[in-house]
């Protein structure tokens, strides 16, 4: 009697023969490479060309053409003189009278962001893990805010902190913490506080949504175990949750700080930098050059500020480096207890 098909020995993982008929598909991983080829290699750049085209004409070239720009004499009233001044754009940006004012506003406004934004996204996150009725509703009003363009934020905060007619002041006279209105857009002591409170409610909503995200992917079997050893709230926030979703934490921040960083959108909606320039930061401040027409001023201040991103992501990647990473970690707490 014969057997249908024939087999071929092939060996195994530890050396003993194993058997595979003729004629059947190829184990996973096991199959052989194709063969790169000149042809491959054309379609391949074919399909990649035209995006590389476009990527090219439209951030690098505009880059490159920006940078050199801030080393010129680059102003519309005279353009007839586009010489090549060196460091003295730079100079100028140091030098002006402003630009101790805009560096001051620029660091209040991105720590006085995050920190704020970042505690009540993480609340937010763990109260709508929980199941509850009408859980998608709540998400739904809570997410909502993240699809409003920026300045029309402000527009609608302006309005709201409108001296003679705003909401803000409204209530506050109604709970009599006020005696009068607070003109808060016209006095440079609470124009800032004015914009802060804005972007703070309009940026929570992208931390809570990141970290929720993040803690949906927690296993439930961590938590029953920190229950079993009796770990109280507090102790499984920080022994398990912060360090399961660290790494998610760390880029949600580095990602925010950049974005609030380059977001003049509210403030123009709201202030316009005003009143007289005290709430301008370093983006802002950018445009308002630009409008004036010193293009070279305006391309060293962006350069400027794409060194200092850089470098901020550079130290900030460095100092928040994962070793073992945040779930591997998480895991192992979770299997030797929490209550060391």
């Amino acid at each position: 009697m014969t057997m249908s098909g024939t087999s071929t020995p092939t060996p195994g993982v530890t050396g003993a023969p194993s058997v595979r008929k003729e004629g059947a598909p190829p184990r996973a991983g096991g199959g052989r490479r194709r063969e790169f080829t000149t042809r491959r290699g054309l379609v391949i750049a074919a399909f990649m060309a035209p995006a590389a085209v476009f990527v090219a004409l439209f951030t690098y070239y505009p880059m490159i053409a920006g940078s050199q720009m801030a080393f010129r004499n680059w102003n519309l009233t005279d353009l007839t003189d586009t010489s090549w001044v060196g460091m003295r754009n730079f100079r100028e940006v140091f030098t002006d009278p402003a630009w101790g004012t805009v560096l001051g506003n620029t660091a209040l406004w991105v720590v006085g962001s995050i920190v704020p934004q970042l505690v009540i996204g993480f609340a937010l996150a763990l109260w709508l893990r929980r199941r509850f009725r009408l859980r998608g509703l709540y998400q739904a009003l809570i997410f909502f805010p993240w699809a409003i363009s920026g300045f029309l934020i402000g527009i609608l905060f302006r309005w709201m902190f409108n001296s003679e007619f705003g909401v803000v002041n409204d209530l506050l006279q109604k709970a009599g913490l006020v005696d009068e209105p607070v003109a808060w857009l016209a006095d440079p002591d609470t124009a800032m506080i004015a914009v802060l409170v804005a972007n703070v409610w309009y940026g929570v909503t992208f931390f809570a949504i990141m970290i929720l995200a993040a803690l949906q992917s927690i296993p439930d079997e961590l938590y029953e175990a920190a229950a079993l050893d009796g770990a109280g709230k507090a102790r499984t926030l920080f022994r398990i949750t912060i360090p399961y979703i660290r790494v998610t934490l760390v880029l949600t921040v580095l990602l925010r700080v950049i974005w609030i960083f380059n977001f003049p959108d509210l403030i123009f909606g709201m202030t316009g930098g005003g009143p007289n320039d005290e709430t301008h930061i370093v983006t802002t401040w950018m445009i308002k050059i630009t409008q004036q027409g010193d293009y070279g001023k305006a391309s060293a201040l962006g350069l400027l500020v794409v060194a200092v991103l850089l470098v901020f992501a550079t130290f900030f990647l460095t100092a928040t480096r994962e070793r073992g990473g945040g779930r591997r970690g998480a895991r192992k707490g979770g299997k030797r207890g929490v209550r060391a």
